[in-house]
């Protein structure tokens, strides 16, 4: 999506991520006004019970909503890539499972198994990265800018939503004992989040050129392309792992996010209770989304990144003036 947009820009796009910039400074911003408290609780104290009751509702409805995207992503991958005759509520059932475990052990389990995965998922990334290295054709990314910074920034359309997400920290604060050592790591957060789109789009269209656009999982094909000595060959089950476990770690994040901000929206004293049941909407979400692969490419370039943005950046930014409003007029 990225490349129908920036051509061989499309390794610039990611530089472009001023939605996950100002959506940290928002999270730690209203967190510094109201703390302890996440933006679901926090908004029926800048605008009222029923507004807040309505804005938090929509948060937590495109939370859902967009861990139905991340879903169907990840199950459309594995069907599409690896596990062709496995029925898809099968593969997206799976992984709701584990993920509800997950979560009704708590935010620290879910953060043990992100501390956990994230060496393997690095380790995997580079051991995929550095074997094609030198196949990589640096004139594929020639000319640099040929029309200019707008193919780049439209490029980056898309991946806005992706970085307005950073607005969930906002729900993780309140269990943090150190704001500035949480400030320093989602930053560097950030940024690794940054390098690692800017390396994998760079390696995809330096091997690749013109026909990265033409591939689904282009990144998939560059790891199909590692040949050492004919004897490390057909390297995708390593794709498969990063994105197995890194999507478990999301999806368990998003997960926990949406079960905590529901059970606080419903004043409910305890949230494992609904676990398991929005786990099922979770599965059905991820049906629900698109009916094909095809359908759900267009979403997310089109009405999910509309969605999502105005859900988790518009809205949250909007609070926040509000918030300041009320504070520099001193009825908070």
């Amino acid at each position: 999506m990225t490349y129908k947009y920036a051509k061989q820009d499309l390794w610039i796009s990611p530089f472009w991520a001023l939605s996950g910039l100002i959506a940290v400074f928002i999270a730690f911003r209203l967190h510094q006004m109201f703390p302890g408290q996440n933006i679901v609780q926090m908004s029926e104290r800048i605008v009222g019970r029923f507004l807040g009751k309505m804005i938090g509702f929509i948060i937590l409805f495109f939370y859902l909503y967009l861990n139905g995207i991340v879903m169907r992503e990840y199950s459309e991958f594995l069907i599409g890539a690896f596990l062709v005759q496995t029925p898809l509520i099968v593969v997206s059932g799976s992984m709701v499972l584990v993920c509800a475990l997950a979560v009704r052990g708590g935010v620290e389990i879910v953060g043990r198994f992100a501390q956990l995965f994230l060496p393997a998922l690095l380790a995997l990334f580079l051991f995929i990265v550095i074997p094609v290295i030198p196949d990589l054709n640096p004139s594929n990314m020639f000319p640099i800018m040929s029309e200019g910074i707008m193919p780049s920034i439209a490029g980056a359309g898309t991946l806005q939503a992706w970085f307005s997400q950073f607005i969930t920290i906002s729900f993780l604060l309140p269990f943090v004992s150190d704001r500035e050592k949480a400030a320093k790591n989602t930053l560097i957060s950030l940024l690794g989040f940054i390098l690692t789109l800017v390396i994998s789009n760079l390696a995809t269209l330096l091997l690749l050129g013109e026909m990265t656009g033409n591939y689904v999982y282009p990144f998939l094909i560059l790891t199909r392309y590692i040949s050492l000595a004919e004897f490390f060959t057909h390297l995708e089950a390593l794709f498969m792992a990063i994105w197995v476990l890194g999507a478990f770690v999301k999806i368990s994040v998003l997960f926990y996010v949406t079960v905590l901000g529901t059970a606080q929206w419903m004043n409910l004293s305890n949230y494992r209770p609904i676990v398991f049941p929005l786990g099922f909407i979770l599965v059905v979400f991820s049906i629900w989304v698109a009916h094909n692969l095809q359908e759900l490419m267009l979403a997310i370039a089109t009405s999910a990144t509309f969605f999502l943005m105005t859900a988790l950046f518009v809205i949250p930014m909007v609070l926040l003036i509000i918030a300041w409003v009320q504070k520099r007029l001193g009825r908070i």
